[in-house]
């Protein structure tokens, strides 16, 4: 006998913890494999349209005769978009079911990337760019929602298999959007062919949103409860510190993944070659994402890891300044290995936290606030790359970001709570 659908869930403003409540019903849910499916393939999604624009993007600066400042602004838009428009996802929840609301978010990337793939205005690859970066950063923040709504006895499980789906699509894109566009003979077809990828991504959830919209309408309308927050890391030096590291580090992955692929052509390889080496940045960095999170639980001290971070990114910069063609091949590895702080802000962030009150609170401040410093990181890396005409100042102001990082690390290194720096 097929259980009725669970009611909607209800889901609090970024830094609001709900009130205490029973537990949503963590019985079979119908449709459970057509959610599973969707969630896949919303998360191939979640970053082909990124590493696809980097791969490509001296094509389409001639294409469209984007300056460097305004290639870096295009470069910048996923940080403020996953800044701005993930903080506005709750409240879409609460007033329409997730399932409704990742339809929408699929058609704008769909639409986005069909529409800046045709244009020739510079102005209008922007505009449609950001749109389907607001698909993205909605669907950012709901998948991890979804995975504990419906699949409440599988997260680790869920999670990870997103996660990879993710992980495959950010380096198939990266790897074969130049390719695409060379058989077509034009990058258009490079930068559009993953609109259809978007496309199929609503399919699962046309029903899921009909279905849970009769749900919405059988059901009593849900009530939302907030309990003021107590928990203020915006007032703490640990609270900062988080939001500091995990900008800087996301500021140098954003640099990295729209302009690596330029760095390697202007070092004298051929485009698919240079999107190939920016593909190995993410894949190599699979085993290094499944790894930090068991060594930063076990280490008494954060430092070896920060420390180490540190060394394999510093390297991988200097490398690439001095000796770009060369050994382009080890200092992929090696940033792939810097890159390891992403998997470890994250964690600390749990480490870091008495109770779900204050890791909720914790992971908004440090997360919102990030992202706003990640989104300097490709426009400047833009603007220093047309003002000097090479790499050696956008891989010194990296180098700077790098040794900010390091500093704030070592602050969050040390075992404490952000409950206790009120």
């Amino acid at each position: 006998m097929t259980p009725p659908p669970a009611p909607a869930a209800t889901v609090p403003a970024p830094g609001v913890t709900p009130a205490a409540g029973p537990a949503p019903a963590a019985g079979p849910v119908r449709g459970g494999l057509l959610v599973l499916a969707g969630m896949l393939l919303v998360a191939l999604n979640l970053r082909a349209a990124v590493t696809s624009l980097g791969a490509l993007l001296d094509e389409i600066r001639v294409g469209l005769g984007l300056s460097g400042a305004m290639a870096g602004l295009v470069t910048t838009l996923p940080t403020i978009a996953f800044a701005g428009l993930g903080a506005l996802t709750p409240w879409l929840v609460r007033r329409w079911a997730a399932p409704r609301v990742l339809v929408v978010a699929m058609v704008a990337l769909t639409a986005g990337q069909v529409l800046r793939a045709v244009t020739g205005s510079a102005a209008v690859f922007v505009l449609t760019s950001a749109l389907a970066l607001a698909g993205i950063a909605v669907a950012n923040i709901l998948l991890p929602m979804l995975v504990k709504q419906h699949f409440p006895h599988r997260t680790g499980l869920v999670t990870g298999a997103y996660t990879m789906a993710l992980t495959v699509g950010t380096t198939v894109a990266a790897a074969s959007a130049v390719p695409v566009a060379h058989a077509f003979g034009s990058w258009r077809a490079g930068l559009g062919i993953w609109a259809g990828l978007a496309a199929l991504a609503v399919l699962p959830w046309v029903p899921l949103a009909l279905r849970a919209r009769a749900a919405r309408r059988a059901a009593p309308p849900a009530v939302a409860v907030a309990a003021p927050a107590r928990v203020q890391p915006g007032r703490t030096r640990l609270g900062w510190a988080m939001a500091v590291y995990f900008g800087a580090q996301s500021l140098s992955g954003y640099a990295i993944m729209g302009w690596l692929a330029q760095l390697f052509r202007d070092a004298g390889y051929r485009p698919e070659a240079a999107g190939l080496l920016l593909a190995g940045v993410t894949a190599l960095g699979v085993p290094v994402a499944l790894m930090m999170p068991a060594l930063a639980g076990r280490l008494a001290t954060l430092r070896p890891l920060v420390l180490s971070l540190t060394v394999f990114s510093a390297a991988a910069y200097t490398g690439l300044a001095l000796a770009p063609h060369g050994l382009a091949p080890l200092w992929v590895l090696l940033l792939a290995l810097g890159q390891g702080a992403f998997p470890l802000i994250l964690t600390t962030i749990g480490l870091r936290a008495r109770t779900a009150e204050g890791t909720v609170a914790l992971s908004a401040f440090a997360q919102s606030t990030g992202y706003v410093i990640a989104a300097l990181g490709p426009l400047l890396v833009g603007i220093l790359y047309e003002a000097t005409g090479g790499w050696t100042a956008p891989i010194g102001f990296l180098l700077v970001a790098l040794a900010v990082q390091t500093a704030a690390g070592m602050v969050i290194a040390r075992p404490r709570y952000i409950e206790d720096e009120r």
